[in-house]
């Protein structure tokens, strides 16, 4: 009992629910309606469809028609073009049904089913939930078809229409709850059950700049941007797709599973080509859209609203500041000169990377800057932390790393060079590898390694070393590398390979006897008639088998060691052409220089230091014995 003048509310007592009919279009707000009357949750109140009605009617000049009633044979004889899709149709339900308490012991409880549909309402699906459980009864097909219809009536879709494929999606799932006799779903389940008319999207216009696709640019936690990733040129080949205009089109109209009509929106148009192009670029027109491709290889140039491909560029200097990386490809036929010439600046700033086919840099290359080309030409000089790559290669200065086939160097000063065909005017310390190296003049401390010549017009220091190596070039490297492996892997299977042959020789000579002796009987046997033994005819099968098996292994013996001649045919050439190399210095040797000579097989290094004041010219290798050499003056 309450206390007197206590403040306390009693909650509203819920009633019981009883069978109500009722004739809607919206069961649903019929139903959240009657749940608040009787002071309950919608989930407890379940209902019957008694019957359903079908009206259409089509308007005419904006006047609204009378409502015509269509029976359930005739829905699905609708045409689409002259009604579903035509705005003044319309369609509508409604519903009888009697409203009745749920019944939380009724025979699917435990067969959790939705209803849903997609984005447009024009597809609908029956979802049967994982863990769902459902005994079959002999009105499982009438049960479940009604547990459908009202789930689609609760959700506002239209039943009996658009759902042809309904009841065979319901004899399905009978079917396999019939077989199961207690079904129990191990995974979720999803079956279309109505589809209408999906509508066409309206396309409005877009201009979709290709070649400008963007750059993804780094931001470190101080929200600084990395500059050298931004894109300063856009490079295409020929036949990239540059440009594309997607023309307008209107979309196609649509209706729904709830009867709505859906009609497309006017495409908008705001994007139309408003710039000219040139003989760099073409164009390609169809219904859908209008494509610009490259004709050329370059970068992409907008002048005002003139389009072009460009193959050259000048620029002041590439910094972070002002370009940022410039990386348009080796294969590009883009084309740049850097103009910086103050030797006080650099004219390829700290940290950039360049990647063109040419560049003439008419300044210093900075710290940790990366240059790759075909071509390039750099007149000043380069940082001892930068690096230049290219096929055809010439610098001034060169203090950093320079890498490529046909390199020129006016001055080298403690850098690294690798290529080809080395010239170097004056080498005034630093690694210099090649196939053929030239020097002018030669200062102190150069390391040199050639695997053909090395030749310097003029000693003018000393603690230099010059080395042939056959195997400077990481391809002759890896090229050995490779057939040492090879090598090894032949001389283990020639050795098991003969283990095999020797035990079969020794098997086959100790049958022999057995076996001609069986080949006789069976000769026999075929000239009388008689029939042949089983265990004659296997044994003799048998010893055809292992001469068989021993000319194979016979034949693949002799196929490997063929093939092991020839890699130690080419290990040995690996080393051939040493004896043809050349050391050679045209004036008098300066201090201490130390000559060296590197073997391929066997793995040796022989070494030679010319006398201080030695005019002794040309250098090379010579074999005095088998297998025994040593580094000789030579004549010319």
């Amino acid at each position: 009992m309450a206390l007197f003048g206590s403040n306390e509310k009693s909650e509203p007592v819920s009633k019981k629910i009883r069978p109500t009919v009722v004739r809607t279009q919206n069961v649903a707000k019929e139903l959240v309606k009657l749940a608040s009357s009787y002071n309950t949750k919608v989930e407890q109140i379940d209902f019957n469809i008694l019957d359903v009605q079908t009206y259409i009617r089509v308007n005419e000049n904006g006047h609204e028609a009378e409502w015509e009633e269509i029976v359930a044979n005739e829905l699905y004889e609708l045409d689409a073009e002259t009604q579903f899709l035509n705005p003044d149709f319309q369609i509508k339900q409604v519903y009888e049904v009697e409203f009745i308490p749920y019944d939380e012991n009724n025979l699917y409880k435990d067969f959790n089913v939705a209803v849903g549909a997609n984005a447009t309402k024009c597809k609908v699906y029956l979802s049967i939930k994982q863990g769902s459980k459902v005994e079959y009864t002999q009105n499982f097909n009438r049960d479940l078809a009604a547990i459908v219809n009202k789930k689609k009536i609760r959700a506002g879709i239209l039943i009996n229409i658009f759902d042809e494929m309904l009841s065979d999606a319901i004899s399905k799932i009978s079917a396999h709850v019939r077989v199961e006799e207690k079904a129990e779903y191990q995974k979720s389940e999803t079956i279309l059950i109505a589809e209408s008319y999906e509508p066409t999207p309206t396309i409005d216009d877009a201009l979709i700049l290709h070649y400008d696709k963007e750059e993804e640019i780094e931001v470190d936690a101080l929200q600084r941007v990395d500059y050298a990733s931004r894109g300063f040129i856009k490079s295409v080949n020929k036949d990239d797709l540059l440009i594309e205009y997607i023309k307008p089109k209107e979309g196609k109209p649509g209706r729904n599973c709830r009867g709505e009509y859906m009609a497309p929106k006017e495409p908008e148009v705001k994007n139309e080509p408003a710039f000219t192009i040139d003989e760099t670029i073409r164009v390609e027109d169809d219904e859908e859209s209008t494509k610009y491709y490259a004709n050329v290889n370059g970068y992409v140039s907008l002048d005002g609203t003139a389009y072009t491909i460009k193959k050259d560029m000048d620029v002041d200097k590439i910094d972070f500041k002002s370009t940022g990386s410039i990386t348009a490809g080796l294969d590009s036929d883009v084309s740049i000169s850097v103009k910086e010439a103050n030797p006080e600046k650099d004219a390829i700033g700290s940290g950039m990377e360049v990647e063109v086919t040419e560049i003439h840099v008419e300044g210093n290359v900075g710290s940790n800057a990366s240059i790759k080309a075909i071509k390039a030409v750099i007149d000043g000089q380069t940082h001892k932390d930068s690096m230049v790559r290219a096929e055809n290669l010439r610098i001034n200065v060169n203090k950093g790393a320079a890498f490529g086939k046909h390199i020129q160097i006016t001055r080298l000063e403690q850098g690294t060079v690798d290529g080809d065909e080395v010239d170097i005017a004056q080498a005034l310390g630093g690694n210099i590898r090649g196939k053929e190296i030239n020097i002018e003049i030669c200062a102190s401390h150069v390391r040199a390694t050639a695997s053909r010549l090395i030749e310097i017009k003029k000693m003018h220091g000393s603690e230099n070393i010059f080395t042939i190596d056959p195997l400077v070039k990481k391809q002759a490297k890896s090229g050995l590398q490779k057939n040492e492996e090879e090598i090894k892997e032949l001389e283990i299977d020639i050795r098991d390979l003969k283990k095999e042959i020797e035990k079969q020789e020794k098997l086959i000579k100790n049958n022999t006897a057995a076996f001609n002796d069986v080949k006789r009987r069976l000769m026999h046997y075929k000239k009388n008639g008689i029939k042949m033994p089983d265990s004659f005819i296997k044994q003799f099968r048998q010893f055809q088998v292992m001469q068989d098996n021993l000319v194979n292994n016979q034949k693949e013996f002799a196929v490997k060691e063929d093939k092991l001649a020839l890699l130690n045919a080419n290990t040995v050439s690996f080393q051939e052409n040493i004896l043809d190399a050349r050391i050679i210095n045209r004036e008098t040797w300066v201090g201490h220089n130390e000559i060296r000579f590197k073997l391929v097989n066997p793995p040796i290094e022989l070494s030679y230091v010319p006398k201080d004041g030695s005019k002794d010219h040309v250098f090379g290798l010579v074999e005095i014995d088998e297998g025994e050499f040593e580094i000789q003056v030579l004549d010319e």
